[in-house]
């Protein structure tokens, strides 16, 4: 397990579209996420198609925001373009999960993360 120092950046990825009485515990769960990984002084880079929730506010807003539908194919995209040391799925509830396996079970993760030199990641 990688010592919190050396992880420089995250890739968490939202809870996509809220609807009435479904997903708000993973939008205030992924921006509580963002605020304490922006506390720790790590880069946050957050995946999330929904404009209008807490984790794309000005108060929570991560350092990057890529306002793309949260599948494996638009993930993979930004995790290849900004190489995270690690990777939050846990904030954005099922879609999230669902995202975040298959691109494990594609090897999307291990080539991008492992391969940039962050070899504690992911594996």
């Amino acid at each position: 397990m990688p010592e919190i120092e050396d992880i420089k950046k995250v890739l968490i990825i939202g809870s996509g579209a809220i609807k009435i009485g479904e997903a708000g515990e993973f939008d205030y769960s992924g921006a509580q996420a963002i605020k304490a990984v922006k506390e720790e002084g790590i880069e946050d880079v957050l995946v999330n198609p929904n404009v209008a929730t807490l984790q794309t506010g000005k108060k929570f807003v991560g350092d990057k925001a890529y306002f793309l539908l949260t599948t494996p194919e638009f993930v993979e995209k930004v995790v290849e373009k900004e190489r995270p040391g690690g990777i939050f799925l846990g904030f954005g509830g099922q879609i999230a999960l669902n995202c975040g396996t298959e691109l494990a079970e594609r090897r999307i993760l291990e080539i991008n993360i492992i391969e940039s030199g962050d070899e504690h990641a992911l594996t």
